[in-house]
């Protein structure tokens, strides 16, 4: 079976140990990398547990016909865009479990109208995970209150709302809170 887990794996920005160590249980690289390579026969098995670790799924890592691809044809960095030096892809978005949106439909801070923010709910020990990070916080009567999060003691939370000029809102022992991972937008 020909498989397409290293394009995958770099794509996702993730060496042989990342994925080794995302593996449940746990492998070694070198197993990741003879199954990459070939040298070592990918069973069912292998391949859900692989694309479980790079949170894609299984059918992402095979090559076939009527995949939908998207080669990377230059890279952009300071000196300008320059031609990729291997072969690479691009793996399209995908929620995984546990995530929400927001939509944007005014322009505010560096978000602009028709942005989608993809945000990881979190619980309140896992809140420290996402200072100088984006969050969007339930408030009472179906409110919500977005902005970074600056600051956190003692059960509060201290935000500072997008734009130039806002003040700092503090709110007490939110239920969750959604830290931004990834920004969605057409150009």
């Amino acid at each position: 079976m020909i498989t397409r887990v290293r394009e995958v794996r770099r794509a996702r920005g993730m060496t042989l140990q990342d994925v080794a160590d995302a593996c449940d249980p746990p492998t070694t690289p070198q197993t990741i990398g003879r199954l990459e390579t070939g040298t070592r026969t990918v069973s069912v098995g292998w391949l859900n547990r692989i694309a479980a670790a790079l949170k894609v799924d299984a059918a992402d890592l095979v090559d076939h016909p009527d995949k939908a691809e998207l080669p990377v044809a230059a890279v952009l960095g300071s000196g300008g865009a320059v031609a990729p030096r291997k072969t690479a892809i691009v793996v399209p978005p995908r929620p995984d479990g546990g995530l929400i949106a927001m939509t944007v439909s005014a322009s505010v801070g560096d978000y602009r109208a028709g942005d989608e923010i993809w945000c990881e709910r979190l619980e309140p020990e896992a809140y420290a995970r996402a200072l100088n990070r984006d969050v969007l916080v339930p408030r009472p009567a179906g409110r919500f209150l977005f902005g970074r999060l600056i600051g956190r003691e003692d059960g509060k939370l201290h935000i500072l709302p997008p734009g130039a000029g806002g003040r700092q809102h503090v709110v007490t022992d939110p239920a969750w809170a959604a830290m931004a991972v990834r920004l969605v937008r057409a150009l």
